[in-house]
């Protein structure tokens, strides 16, 4: 190896060493790692940035966008609305809302597939009497099925397809995914239809860690402020150090009758004011005692639900690039900024009811948050998590929903032509949806997936950098020489095989960087065609099914399914096998190596 190699494969092994600990977010460690690269002098200066404007990236950003409409507009709920039944059997619901999930997941971002039909799911289940986490792990694999099918149904497709122009001068089209995608992902849904929900372990698949949080979810309370008390005169945000303690939340106060939710902060507190809180009733006497307060009348929950009305619950799951991920609640300001408290947090199945404000929230959490009953929306989305209860359609523009369609459907329609590329087309889609109001112009930003674009503009430069150093040559030389005399087709699948098991512990996005220009190698070395060998790494890198940290989908279900970690191999592994069995022949019919 030259130095640049060993410049090169020691920053991978540090950002993957990163990746996997997952103590700092990918897009910091990517951008991070790529400013090494740059001071090492094995990324030129003038290109290292090149990668924020690469194809690639410009086309999941635009798909995001786009993703965002077709569910604004109504155009998702179309399909969705008639799912809900309690009647059906479970092997029928799942292989109806999973279906639907795989063929949205054709033409929309993944995980938006999964966000928009895993409360649908909730409800469903909830009405069956039965667990979600019997039926959200066959819904996440589908979605992530689904994806294989056409270019634009998941990043690593996107990203193989650049990588092709880039290496052989065209790139795969939007459907040249398909005839493997497409068989690929019937034979996964029919195993998670008829046996893989089998696999899913007793515990998650008896339990409802949603609804277990209502059950012991904390108390709403009134303190009333004595005459004489020493509080008398103080502002009441001088109360938050001993709420702290006592591990007490300070809502408002009501003054003559008139409640105040947040905007009470600085207020003088006089005489019979009474205080509105959240704690545990432990708690609540501690604060109680603390302070010399004194109980009203109206202490018992379910007469203060009444009292203090404009209040409500809602279930969130947190994903990964939260804003609340890896931090608390106090440390956000969820309280003083959004007027809103969380009250219980599951994690894997686990009631955390203690120290709620301080606790350190982890990917995957379902968080049940008390919030002004008119900004639970808004607060969701301003921590950057997803409801849990199935969306209203009021916020949805249904008039518009084949407006959408036919937007989107014209943009493909032309890109598969040949007659403009695919990311003008996408260009001209969001265009269209903020123009005709779809998508509001102030949120249209706010709808991109920043970390991913970070991801991504960080990595391609990378990428470029080893293979122009001969890297991607001697990974490719090391694997082919490990194959030994296997036949073409048998290496064609260890190169599917290992690039899973890089999917399954990194981000699906970084492996297929790395992978498909040694794909490419390989196909060379072999004097075969290198098409073969870019499909297998695209399903290779779509195939995250035995953790969940392989797949964003996979995490969002962490919490709701009540699953732990190790629970995923038990119907992913086998289903990692299929895949490899039905895509490496299906591959071989339609790619001739």
């Amino acid at each position: 190896m030259n130095v640049d190699q060993i410049v090169l494969f020691s920053l991978f092994g540090a950002l993957f060493t990163l990746l996997i600990w997952g103590r700092y977010r990918y897009d910091l460690v990517a951008f991070a790692t790529l400013l090494c690269a740059v001071v090492l002098g094995v990324v030129p200066a003038e290109t290292a940035f090149t990668g924020f404007g690469h194809p690639a990236t410009i086309i999941v950003a635009l798909v995001l966008v786009v993703s965002t409409g077709l569910v604004n507009a109504g155009a998702v709920q179309i399909i969705t609305r008639t799912v809900v039944d309690g009647g059906r059997s479970l092997r029928s619901h799942i292989a109806l809302l999973g279906g639907i999930g795989a063929v949205l997941s054709g033409f929309i971002n993944n995980v938006a597939a999964l966000a928009l039909l895993m409360p649908v799911d909730i409800q469903a289940a909830r009405k069956s009497s039965r667990a979600p986490g019997l039926s959200l792990m066959p819904l996440s694999f589908a979605t992530i099925l689904g994806g294989m099918v056409t270019l634009i149904g998941t990043p690593p497709n996107i990203i193989i397809a650049s990588i092709r122009q880039a290496e052989l001068g065209r790139p795969f089209e939007m459907f040249d995914f398909a005839p493997v995608g497409v068989v690929t992902a019937l034979a996964g849904m029919a195993f998670v239809t008829l046996v893989g929900w089998r696999l899913i372990p007793e515990r998650a698949a008896t339990r409802d860690p949603a609804g277990a949080l209502h059950e012991t979810s904390a108390y709403l309370a009134e303190l009333s402020v004595p005459d004489n008390n020493g509080l008398v005169g103080k502002r009441l945000s001088e109360l938050d150090e001993t709420a702290t303690k006592s591990d007490v939340s300070i809502l408002g106060l009501i003054r003559d009758g008139t409640r105040r939710y947040g905007s009470s902060r600085g207020t003088v507190l006089k005489a019979d004011d009474i205080l509105v809180l959240e704690a545990q009733p432990d708690a609540l006497d501690d604060f109680r005692a603390a302070l010399g307060l004194a109980y009203t009348d109206a202490d018992r929950r379910e007469l203060i639900e009444g009292e203090t009305d404009g209040l409500t619950l809602i279930e969130a799951v947190v994903p990964r690039d939260a804003r609340i991920a890896g931090t608390s609640a106090q440390a956000v300001g969820l309280h003083w900024r959004q007027r809103s408290v969380i009250v219980g947090i599951s994690r894997q199945g686990r009631r955390i009811t203690q120290n709620l404000r301080r606790a350190r929230i982890t990917p995957g959490d379902i968080l049940l948050l008390l919030t002004p009953a008119d900004a639970g929306p808004q607060v969701i989305n301003w921590l950057g998590c997803l409801p849990l209860a199935q969306r209203g359609l009021s916020i949805t523009r249904q008039n518009k929903s084949w407006l959408a369609i036919a937007l989107f459907a014209a943009a493909v329609a032309a890109a598969t032509a040949g007659l403009i590329p695919l990311s003008i087309g996408l260009g001209g889609v969001v265009v269209g949806y903020v123009l005709s109001g779809i998508v509001p112009l102030r949120d249209l930003y706010d709808q991109i997936e920043w970390p991913v674009v970070v991801l991504l503009g960080s990595l391609i430069p990378l990428g470029e950098a080893l293979s122009d150093s001969g890297g991607t040559e001697l990974l490719a030389s090391q694997l082919v020489g490990l194959t030994g005399d296997l036949p073409t087709w048998a290496i064609l699948a260890v190169l599917m095989a290992v690039t899973m098991t890089l999917s399954d512990v990194l981000n699906n996005t970084a492996t297929a960087i790395v992978a498909a220009p040694v794909g490419i190698e390989i196909a060379n070395r072999l004097d075969a065609a290198p098409n073969a060998f870019l499909m297998a790494v695209a399903v290779g890198a779509s195939s995250a099914f035995l953790t969940p940290i392989g797949h964003k989908n996979n995490t969002l279900i962490l919490g709701p399914g009540g699953y732990r970690f190790g629970d995923y191999w038990r119907m992913g592994l086998p289903l990692e096998l299929i895949v490899i069995a039905v895509s490496v022949p299906m591959i071989l019919l339609v790619w001739p190596l």
